[in-house]
């Protein structure tokens, strides 16, 4: 298989040039900057990326390759840090940079040398994304300049002999407007990829692999309901069938209709699927409880001691199965090791559950190619492009105590907020909605009488990567279908109020 290999650098951006790399239809992962050069040779990639970070490559222990990577023989494209530092440990010389000698940031008017492979089929001039406070004075022999601006002469360095492409602007973003026509052109005109990266291709392989792995062995897997948990549970059940156990613990705070919804998807299976209908247990323990970090704790608490009965009914397992993703593994430094991140269960591993090991299917994908995976297996649209929902559920969108009466009013009035932005087709355009039962009730009049009910506050969000957000523009006739319907339909609710703040200030969910 064609494989690109992406040096880590610990820039912000990097897991975005993977995901770029992907959409290209080639196959990459990312590992740290300190990977052998016995374990890159292993690896066989077509190509090297080297990704952006926060040092200057002239600072004592700045981070660096083994030099020997640059002997392989393979094409390398060093992107901001990585281009300065291509340039540094091939010869070159890189220095802080004066106001007047290329310290550039934002959206740059940039002209690139259409001869050179990189920028062939672009136009002379566009705009890409600039990033860097370092100057390349000196650029190594056997390399030539391929693109300026109006501030910096060594934008973009290229030693064709070698196949070196070096750029200090980030072609992984959106603002960099012919980005992803950039690596796309690395990957094909300079690494020669054929382009033989498909989800169809990796499922079967996936399914191949787990079957090799497993063997005849017993496999558990809690399932939340979310995207993640439910992808991996139906490629475990696609590859071992009876072989697994899921269990779906049902904390009565989930959507409406959700937990029949998730138990219908996986009913074409031969797998054992477990359904702990645990409502009042959950609310007994939050009874009194406002505060959402204590909230937040006391249902990843209980979610484990659920699981841990129920797994204790089923006895000792061979293998304990986790939705673990790929950024989870990225962003926890791990490279492509089985590490995640400790927010990434809900609660922690359960301490009592015997297992021989952990198994992480999809921690090679990010999160669209696992709702990719999760259509080619099967599993329903519903639940394939389901909003994110946090792992305690509704109890941290109803402000203060938690009780079932709360529940079930956001239940209907969320339902309701969903159902119209999905028939007017408003939800093509948000990355997230939901609704917030807040803890402030209000004087209304319906009829001739008077009311004293609670106020509904509703959120929308667009983002390209939920690190920011901006609020959406919903039009005011679709919000006010909204509102009308549910003061209507939902008994309690009399005001609905519209979020518009973005991220940051505020953070997307409320608590």
């Amino acid at each position: 298989m064609e494989r690109i290999l992406i040096l880590d650098f610990g820039g912000q951006y990097n897991q975005l040039i993977a995901r770029r790399v992907r959409e290209c239809e080639v196959y990459c992962e990312v590992h740290p900057y300190t990977m052998p050069v016995e374990d890159i040779r292993g690896f066989s990639p077509i190509g090297i990326i080297l990704t952006g970070g926060p040092n200057s490559v002239y600072e004592p222990g700045a981070p660096q390759v083994d030099p020997e990577v640059f002997a392989l023989g393979i094409p390398i494209l060093g992107i901001c840090y990585g281009c300065q530092l291509m340039a540094q440990m091939l010869g070159g010389q890189v220095t802080p940079a004066q106001e007047d000698s290329a310290r550039e940031y934002g959206k740059t008017a940039t002209w690139y040398d259409q001869s050179s492979p990189i920028f062939r089929g672009l136009p002379e001039k566009s705009v890409s994304w600039m990033s860097h406070g370092d100057y390349m004075a000196r650029v190594p022999a056997g390399f030539r300049l391929t693109a300026h601006s109006a501030a910096c002469s060594h934008v973009a360095i290229a030693d064709e002999t070698r196949r070196f492409y070096g750029v200090q602007f980030h072609p992984e973003v959106s603002h960099t407007e012919y980005g992803t026509q950039m690596i796309r052109n690395f990957l094909y005109e300079v690494c020669r990829a054929h382009g033989t990266w498909s989800m169809a291709d990796y499922k079967g392989t996936a399914i191949r692999q787990i079957q090799e792995y497993v063997g005849r062995g017993k496999v558990l897997l809690a399932l939340s309901g979310g995207v993640d948990s439910s992808v991996c549970a139906a490629l475990l059940a696609e590859a071992i069938g009876s072989q697994l156990t899921c269990v779906f613990v049902d904390h009565g705070l989930m959507r409406l209709n959700e937990g029949d919804e998730v138990q219908a998807a996986f009913a074409k299976w031969p797998m054992k699927f477990v359904r702990v209908n645990a409502e009042t247990r959950f609310l007994t323990k939050l009874a009194g409880q406002s505060d959402p970090e204590r909230k937040r704790k006391i249902i990843g608490e209980e979610f484990i001691r659920v699981f841990e009965e129920e797994a204790k009914k089923i006895g000792a397992v061979d293998y304990l199965a986790q939705g673990t993703i790929y950024p989870d593994v990225i962003e926890s430094g791990a490279g492509a090791a089985a590490v995640i991140k400790s927010h990434h269960n809900v609660g922690g591993l359960p301490d009592h559950v015997e297992f021989k090991a952990i198994l992480e299917p999809l921690k090679l994908l990010f999160k669209d190619e696992v709702r990719q995976l999760g259509r080619e297996l099967g599993l329903p649209e519903y639940l394939v492009s389901r909003q994110p929902f946090p792992g305690p559920g509704l109890a941290i969108r109803i402000i203060g105590e938690v009780t079932k009466e709360k529940a079930d009013l956001l239940r209907q009035a969320d339902f309701i907020f969903r159902d119209i932005l999905t028939k007017t087709g408003q939800n093509q355009c948000l990355s997230q909605y939901f609704a917030v039962l807040t803890n402030t009730c209000s004087v209304g009049v319906m009829g001739d009488g008077r009311t004293y009910d609670h106020t509904l506050a509703l959120r929308a969000v667009t983002t390209d990567d939920f690190m920011t957000a901006d609020w959406a523009r919903i039009p005011y006739e679709i919000l006010d279908q909204i509102s009308v319907r549910i003061i209507n339909e939902v008994k309690g609710i009399n005001r609905i109020v519209y979020d518009i703040t973005s991220k940051p200030p505020a953070t997307v969910e409320w608590e």
